[in-house]
């Protein structure tokens, strides 16, 4: 809903932001608890180290692979 708000009204892009990163905390502690979560929990034991390294390693690629663009206009 909110990419589709972006692309499709005139809602201001900073609300959408933070409406996007909002809804997207949890996302990112569920992931977190998965990955050192204990196998027996139904995770991944990795350790924190681990774990940390895997999504900074997962930011880094989505950075690099996803293009990135210059502003169609000044603000």
């Amino acid at each position: 809903m909110v990419a589709l708000a972006y692309f499709f009204s005139r809602i201001s892009h900073t609300v959408l932001f933070w409406a996007a990163f909002v809804l997207t905390r949890p996302l990112g502690a569920v992931v977190g608890d998965y990955l050192d979560k204990p196998t027996t929990s139904g995770g991944l034991e990795f350790s924190r180290y681990t774990a940390s390294g895997l999504l900074l390693v997962a930011i880094v690629l989505l950075i690099v692979v996803i293009p990135q663009r210059a502003a169609e206009k000044s603000h």
